[in-house]
């Protein structure tokens, strides 16, 4: 093993061992920083010379099946990494900065399986969650800052209706975090000409009784997941937002009108890790959920102005709730 390759087994393996779902490389013109995002804070772990960063980006690239020549446009790749515990899917992604190149990595774990009673840190929320999927057609959103766990919700989810009935479920991801069985899972590749629009296209001619879409990232995305949720199918997916109410905003900005989102809109989510007190030796999230549903969706959508604090499904109440309980210490409750 050379050089290169011991360094990228001693960054990853270290990054695994501390729990780490994210590895970014921060080059400068001598020195480049290596920080990994730990339960979702950024800490440096260390610097090296940006002269081996260079052989370690090409490194990366060459196995992540990526154009080593090619440093003007962000690239991804994909390189599967075996442990003797775990498989791990490392997810990389480089951008052009300064006449040199960034690099993020997300580690995505391939057998650690969570249910949906592991996720939530209240019962209450994930019984209102599973409700929603008692809708035979519809749309489910959930929404979040990269990380929060909205990807890992939706594969719950589906894992959960699945051991209930044998659906037909089709996803649409880029790229594909977790392979799951029963599942058909289809990869995104603009290059290639599999588009979320061309996808959802394809996917509602197999006849599907839930579609997975792992992101509305845009107008064309978002008009597709809703014709689809209007023609009978129940549709789940993810989009960037806020909070709940930021999330229809951010819909009606891209041309989804009130009545459409009245008519097909089931529920949005708002997920937010919280680290929480626990007697094991390694630190552990829950996921605390701030819901729009039923009547008070109706009413944002209509452009009444909310203020979601005064009701039980809002950040700050169930913050507040796991304090008391002893969920969580008074310095995470001061942070968030």
């Amino acid at each position: 093993m050379n050089t290169v390759e011991s360094l990228s087994e001693k960054i990853i393996t270290t990054a695994i061992n501390r729990q780490a779902t994210d590895i970014h490389f921060y080059p400068f013109e001598s020195d480049t920083n290596i920080y990994f995002r730990i339960h979702g804070k950024r800490i440096l772990y260390q610097s090296i010379l940006t002269s081996l960063y260079d052989s370690l980006l090409t490194y990366y690239k060459f196995t992540s099946g990526m154009d080593i020549g090619e440093i003007r446009k962000p690239q991804n790749g994909t390189i599967s990494y075996p442990t003797a515990s775990t498989k791990y899917s490392l997810r990389l992604s480089t951008l052009p900065v300064n006449h040199l190149e960034s690099l993020a990595i997300r580690i995505l774990p391939q057998d650690q399986t969570l249910s949906l009673d592991q996720l939530f840190l209240f019962k209450h929320q994930l019984n209102r969650i599973k409700k929603w999927m008692d809708t035979k057609a519809g749309l489910i959103l959930f929404s979040g800052p990269t990380g929060s766990g909205k990807t890992t919700t939706l594969y719950a989810l589906l894992e959960s209706a699945l051991k209930e009935e044998a659906f037909q479920t089709i996803t649409l991801e880029d790229p594909i975090e977790k392979n799951i069985q029963n599942i058909l899972q289809v990869q995104v590749n603009e290059k290639a000409g599999i588009t979320y629009q061309a996808g959802l296209k394809a996917a509602l001619r197999h006849d599907p009784d839930i579609i997975m879409v792992g992101e509305i990232r845009d107008k064309e995305t978002a008009q597709f997941a809703f014709e689809a949720s209007l023609t009978g199918h129940l549709v789940l997916s993810t989009i960037h937002a806020k909070n709940t109410q930021g999330t229809i905003y951010r819909l009606l900005d891209m041309g989804i009108t009130p009545m459409e989102l009245e008519q097909s809109l089931i529920g949005v989510s708002s997920i937010q890790l919280l680290p929480i007190r626990t007697n094991k030796p390694q630190a552990q999230r829950a996921a605390i959920l701030e819901i729009l549903d039923g009547e008070l969706l109706k009413q944002v959508i209509r452009g009444k102005e909310i203020n979601l604090n005064q009701y039980i499904h809002s950040f700050d109440y169930l913050r507040k709730k796991a304090l008391r309980y002893g969920f969580i210490s008074k310095s995470t409750y001061e942070n968030f």
